[in-house]
């Protein structure tokens, strides 16, 4: 009698690994930020061991950087798909687009920890290259004016606040809550 096999499962490859442990590292420093987010935490939600993930990011901070910048990724796609399938009106597709975001927290939460996360000037530099980048696009899809910007980026950094405090699980049953976001909340 022949021994039980195991199952064949299919490796990854490399790139599929990358973004496996990008993801992770996403949902952990949504959650804990940069200082207390711990590789392990990451490697074990990701299932990979500490130094396999020190293979595709040598560091911490790499990680970081790498998962900020897919954050802003996922936005610019998005604000580009909603100017594409409403040329009519950018800016509201635009703001409905970004209110979606709120169904995803953890991509919000992440970019909170971004914004604490400059006192280091290297995540610094990063997270205003990719706020100016953002910005820029913004201004090119819509045409809007610098102060209708300035309003367009302020609702935008609300919602981010409005996310980070899980307002809209609350806008039923808190009246300002429903005050502050609750147009944001379909």
């Amino acid at each position: 009698m022949s021994a039980p096999t195991k199952p064949r499962t299919e490796r990854m490859h490399a790139a599929e690994r990358r973004e496996s442990i990008l993801q992770a590292a996403m949902a952990e420093f949504a959650v804990k930020g940069y200082h207390g987010t711990a590789t392990e935490a990451i490697a074990e939600r990701a299932a990979v061991s500490q130094p396999y993930l020190f293979r595709f990011f040598p560091t911490k901070k790499e990680l970081f950087i790498a998962a900020v910048e897919h954050g802003f990724d996922r936005v610019e796609a998005a604000f580009r798909l909603a100017a594409e399938s409403r040329p009519d009106d950018v800016p509201g597709a635009m703001g409905d687009a970004y209110e979606s975001l709120l169904q995803r927290r953890e991509d919000l939460l992440l970019q909170m920890h971004a914004y604490a996360a400059c006192a280091d000037p290297e995540i610094q530099a990063v997270v205003r290259r990719r706020y100016a980048q953002l910005y820029r696009l913004v201004a090119d899809l819509t045409g809007m004016s610098e102060p209708e910007l300035a309003q367009f980026f302020a609702n935008g950094m609300l919602m981010n606040v409005a996310s980070a405090m899980d307002l809209p699980a609350i806008v039923d049953t808190e009246p300002w809550a429903r005050g502050l976001v609750g147009r944001y909340c379909k």
